[in-house]
């Protein structure tokens, strides 16, 4: 549109006639502006194109380079800076060279009871001394080795049987008392799946990955077959009648926290009515920040971009939100709005040039915009362990002064001539500086987004494999899925236990007329964490 504008301003100045001598300088100095402009235009088009060709052919690292003497700031470390030649195995030596392993290890092993011992022993007609042919005696076993080994999984079929029992004495008097043992309630009603094989379905896709196609044949290997079809029928219902109350519970529970991070990312629906199948929607996340409380974990889906999604979805919430640029958040009222320094960070490393256009290896103003950052995140690692108190204190005595040299630095530079992606940069960090320093107000608030932009990963990642949702329904269906299964996780959890355990235990719960019961299917409850200790 910008370039388009230009050529239309040329072309109405070719077709002026200057005559006199003023109308002619003044026709050269609008021929000199559309000039800059179309300049500033094409730096701006090729810096786009550089742009591009990094995202897609370069490295989709922002770390910063440190020399090999220097210990690396840990921002944004890549795979490549955790890796070590003599990283430690599962097993250690003993003093006679036997592999066991090591004390984690053993700790898992033994905590899921899946220990097995193996004897090899001598036959009968083996235990013969080979000098006199006397018979040997035992003198004790020796452990050889451990070893970590795999069995295939196995699916078995399950009958209920109920009893019942009739009182003969008042069958005699010609009355009939029968008696029945109580049976768990079925997960579907006039359906064989079991929870056990909905929490692996559910594990499987939202966990790791899995589209449901691939979990059709999976299960082929076992020996039955689950159609993809089914499967999400299976997902869906138990989605929305057993989990969706959970939600809503952790939902109630997320608004009465003083501290949130919210992100959304883009999600296609392909049947959604007044939509195009090529239409975006969006998956908000919504997660509670390092308040020393359980952590919690929420998505949910929304037709749109608007603001009027968060603030409904936050309504009743006061305090600190931690987001990106997007101003659609400042709608949510009575809060308290905390900037990303990570995301002012990644639009200078945007703006930063290709090595190859830099051969003097100056510092370029992008560049030094990222150290500036650098030094803030740098900072906060440090401070990272001290007490709340302490870490507020040594915050506005460290970091204050940091800011104060930024926002002076991002000043004089405003005063250069600034073109394409470093501009963007110094418009984005001057439009965000209302939030920026918010984090400094509370010591639980945090320097960037990032806890909401990891919390955010695992549903990209999961798009990746599956693309697009189908319906509404399922979309809504993975938004719950997606918030129990990361929620326990970040609990320290195993997601597919903890399936497991929900789906078992809420098809025999009256919780919708007793909604309290269902505080004790939270992650962080004393019955949920006394269920995985019994296992």
């Amino acid at each position: 549109a910008a370039m388009q504008k230009i050529e239309t301003g040329i072309s109405e100045l070719l077709k002026r006639q200057p005559v006199t001598e003023q109308e002619k300088d003044a026709y050269i100095q609008d021929l000199q502006k559309a000039m800059r402009l179309l300049l500033e235009e094409v730096r701006d088009l090729e810096e786009m194109v550089a742009l591009l060709q990094k995202k897609r052919f370069g490295s989709s690292s922002e770390a910063t380079p440190v020399q090999e003497e220097e210990e690396p700031l840990g921002v944004f470390p890549e795979a490549e800076l955790e890796y070590k030649e003599d990283a430690p195995e599962p097993f250690k030596k003993d003093q006679r060279g036997v592999h066991k392993i090591s004390e984690a290890g053993r700790w898992k092993l033994t905590s899921s009871n899946e220990t097995e011992n193996r004897i090899f022993d001598l036959d009968e007609e083996e235990r013969i001394c080979p000098r006199c042919k006397g018979k040997l005696v035992w003198i004790g076993k020796e452990l050889v080795r451990e070893v970590f080994e795999y069995q295939r999984p196995k699916l078995k079929l399950v009958r209920y049987w109920q009893m019942s029992y009739k009182c003969p004495a008042c069958h005699k008097k010609g009355r009939s008392v029968i008696v029945r043992a109580s049976v768990p309630k079925p997960l579907l009603n006039h359906s064989l799946v079991a929870a056990s094989v909905v929490a692996e379905i559910m594990y499987q896709k939202y966990v790791n990955a899995m589209p449901l196609y691939r979990q059709e044949a999976a299960w082929k290997q076992l020996g039955v077959t689950f159609s993809r079809t089914t499967m999400a029928r299976w997902i869906i219902r138990c989605a929305e009648d057993w989990l969706e109350p959970l939600w809503n519970a952790m939902r109630k529970e997320l608004l009465q926290r003083e501290v949130l991070h919210a992100d959304e990312t883009v999600v296609q629906v392909l049947k959604e009515n007044g939509k195009t199948a090529q239409s975006k929607s969006y998956m908000w996340v919504y997660r509670t920040g390092m308040d020393g409380l359980p952590p919690i974990v929420l998505y949910d889906y929304q037709p749109g971009r608007s603001g009027e999604y968060p603030k409904k979805f936050l309504e009743g919430f006061h305090g600190y939100l931690h987001t990106d640029g997007y101003a659609g958040y400042n709608q949510v009222p009575d809060i308290t709005r905390c900037g990303c320094w990570a995301h002012l960070r990644r639009k200078f490393v945007e703006a930063m040039p290709a090595a190859s256009s830099n051969p003097k290896g100056l510092l370029t103003p992008a560049q030094v915009g990222r150290d500036y950052c650098d030094q803030l995140f740098a900072a906060e690692k440090k401070l990272a362990g001290l007490p709340a108190e302490e870490r507020q204190k040594q915050r506005l005595a460290v970091e204050k002064p940091m800011l104060r040299a930024f926002w002076c630095w991002l000043e004089e530079l405003e005063q250069q001539p600034l073109a394409g992606n470093l501009k963007k940069a110094v418009q984005y960090a001057r439009k965000q500086q209302p939030y920026m320093e918010n984090y400094l107000l509370d010591p639980r608030c945090q320097i960037s987004n990032n806890l909401a932009e990891n919390a955010i990963r695992p549903f990209t990642v999961g798009r990746k494999n599956w693309l697009f949702s189908d319906t509404v329904k399922g979309v809504r269906a993975s938004a719950v899925i997606y918030s129990l299964v990361e929620t326990a996780g970040a609990n320290g959890l195993s997601e597919r236990g903890y399936l497991h355990i929900v789906l078992s235990n809420l098809p025999s719960m009256d919780f919708r007329q007793h909604p309290e019961l269902l505080k004790d299917l939270m992650p962080w409850s004393d019955y949920m964490r006394s269920c995985f200790e019994q296992e």
